[in-house]
């Protein structure tokens, strides 16, 4: 398919006011929102380097403290569990 044919049956297909670039990003978040790597989002969108990668998308990967605060619910998830559990009786 050329991109003539792709520009052509963009513009059938897309909402209004959503550009092929809006695309790239959304699909970009939903692999780092997915647990992709950088690596693995480089690749699919073709950057020639992971730092350009990065330099775009970074701030949607987890950080430590959101890495910090999603294991501190997790065990507070497992440890209430049980309290939770006995007093449904």
């Amino acid at each position: 398919m050329t991109y003539r044919h792709w520009k052509a049956a963009w513009k059938a297909a897309a909402p209004a006011g959503v550009t092929t670039h809006d695309l790239r990003h959304f699909y970009a978040s939903a692999l780092i929102s997915g647990g992709a790597s950088v690596n693995q989002v480089q690749s699919v969108l073709g950057h020639s380097s992971a730092a350009i990668t990065l330099k775009v998308y970074s701030h949607l990967w987890p950080g430590d403290e959101d890495r910090t605060r999603s294991i501190i619910d997790a065990t507070f998830a497992a440890v209430l569990k049980p309290c939770r559990e006995s007093s449904v009786t």
